[in-house]
């Protein structure tokens, strides 16, 4: 079982940022997104933290 890896946040060309996520770890099956395609996240930190938490989106959290 993997539950870590060592990703990656950069910035793209377009001014995009992007988070890598290793394949192992997105791969296992105790990975909580199963998806074989693009979902919708959230993502939030703290202010002065050192975390992000990535959730998966749902459809109430849109109003």
């Amino acid at each position: 079982m993997v539950n870590e890896g060592r990703g990656r946040l950069f910035r793209r060309k377009d001014g995009k940022y992007l988070i890598y996520v290793p394949k192992d770890l997105a791969e296992d099956s105790m990975f909580p997104f199963k998806n074989s395609s693009s979902i919708e996240v959230k993502i939030k930190f703290k202010i002065g933290g050192e975390r992000i938490i990535v959730e998966r989106w749902k459809e109430e959290e849109e109003a």
